[in-house]
């Protein structure tokens, strides 16, 4: 009955854009997102456009405001699009800020031509509960009604249920957004919807398991204590919003649990300087501590016992662009252990390329990836050439690479192949036709050889 094309998120994991078309001339989009890395060379000379008709577009739904999945909206607002853009009620709350930083780090600084693109965005936002039936569409014998599941990615994400009806036929489409994984810190786990008759799915990590949450704390925790010993300094690329709050979470873990256990004379983690060098991680920070509502319930315990998961001592905020660049220049000069946080979460941009630049070439630097790194990004290179003390292009300068370079993956956002065929087969009336989305080949191809064996029934689509 219904009928998907995708104009994004289909020879890589960036720019995630569905069309669903309906019977008659309307349609609907669910997200709007940026290319990055080297998918962003398939646009217009890496250009961000809108290069398929809106003309029967009556609604935007947007699952988070990563802006993968959101960063070509103010494109779409330029091409004349005036409906509804639908988002969870915390998405709704964080989406104006991370447009506004995409387009004065990618587009212009202007203020005043920023102001008139959120507000625009203001009046075509709606901010809709969990687990509330909204209307999408109803005209012509046609009604679409959609509903925002729990995603557990970030904080306000989701899956989309469209609840196609034409006549006496109906259809339940399914978009899954980002999946989070199991033990994502701060929020719940995702739970499969009870119905899907089409799901399109991600496969961001389709190849490939997580590590253990106990696993990954303790790589995590040997890390740090490791660079701590040589003086040096942790560098994590993070996203600001997601990412940056989950390694807060788990820093203040390692901090109350080191502090009460650890014996005399041993490594004092009370020690360490947590710096989050991120104006809008900071923002994000505190949006988070504002919507802990939508946290699970270990990370309310937690309030609830007196702790501050997101706001402990050692927490340093670094706002100012002169007192960022004062920090990286200390860091160069003088051995001070210390765990910096800092955007793009790819090294493709932002603070963390002057750290790198700096401290790379310093044997007790340590780098840690925690989350995925786009082919064609300066992540990606360090990631891949690091261990075998190579080097990186960044701001068109050769940087040779002596720091240590680790990849903890338990910490990705990001549903493994596991969780991902755990969710499929936890649909009740499970789906006839899946569709693979947002992964490398190599990803695409393994969920589906994996999915094709555990629902030998349903129809496994890989979209060109």
């Amino acid at each position: 009955m219904a009928r998907i094309s995708h104009h994004g998120a289909v020879t890589g994991v960036t720019g995630s854009c569905h069309q669903l078309h309906l019977p008659g001339e309307a349609s609907l989009l669910v997200d709007c997102g940026l290319f990055q890395g080297a998918e962003s060379s398939d646009a217009e000379n890496g250009a961000p456009v809108i290069d398929f008709s809106i003309a029967g577009v009556r609604a935007l739904v947007v699952t988070h405001c990563h802006v993968d999945h959101c960063g070509r909206i103010p494109w779409l607002l330029a091409a004349g699009f005036t409906g509804p853009i639908y988002a969870t009620e915390a998405t709704a709350r964080l989406l104006p800020m991370v447009l506004e930083d995409a387009l004065k780090v990618g587009v212009t600084r202007n203020q005043s031509l920023l102001d008139n693109v959120l507000a625009r965005l203001a009046r075509q936002l709606v901010g809709v509960p969990y687990r509330h039936w909204f209307q999408l569409v109803n005209e012509e014998g046609v009604e679409v009604r959609g509903r925002f599941q729990v995603a557990g990615h970030i904080l306000g994400s989701a899956y989309v249920e469209c609840d196609v009806r034409c006549g006496a036929e109906r259809e339940r489409v399914v978009f899954s957004g980002d999946l989070g994984a199991p033990w994502t810190p701060l929020l719940p786990a995702p739970k499969p919807p009870s119905r899907a008759d089409t799901l399109v799915i991600e496969s961001t990590y389709g190849d490939s398991l997580h590590e253990g949450r106990r696993q990954r704390r303790k790589r995590l925790r040997e890390v740090i204590e490791h660079c701590y010993r040589d003086g040096g300094v942790v560098l994590i690329p993070a996203f600001s919003i997601g990412r940056t709050q989950e390694l807060l979470y788990e820093i203040e873990t390692l901090i109350h649990s080191q502090s009460r256990n650890s014996a005399p004379g041993a490594l004092s983690w009370r020690d360490v300087a947590v710096i989050v060098d991120s104006p809008l991680a900071a923002d994000f920070t505190r949006a988070y501590v504002e919507l802990r509502a939508l946290w699970d319930a270990e990370a309310l315990g937690r309030t609830r016992s007196g702790r501050h998961p997101l706001s402990f001592e050692q927490l340093l905020t670094v706002n100012s662009h002169d007192d960022h660049l004062r920090l990286v220049n200390h860091f160069r000069a003088t051995a001070r252990p210390a765990i910096v946080i800092a955007a793009s979460g790819m090294c493709a941009g932002g603070r963390i390329v002057n750290y790198l630049k700096a401290l790379l070439p310093d044997p007790r630097t340590d780098v840690i990836f925690v989350g995925y790194q786009a082919r064609g990004t300066p992540g990606r290179d360090i990631q891949h050439y690091g261990p075998k003390g190579g080097y990186v292009v960044l701001d068109g300068e050769r940087v040779n690479i002596r720091a240590g370079v680790h990849t903890l993956s338990g910490y990705s956002a990001h549903a493994d192949q596991g969780d991902l065929v755990r969710f499929v087969k936890g649909i009740r009336k499970g789906p006839s036709n899946v569709r693979i989305v947002h992964g490398d080949e190599e990803a695409k191809q393994a969920l589906a050889a994996r999915l094709r064996r555990e629902l030998p029934a349903a129809t496994i689509d890989i979209p060109g």
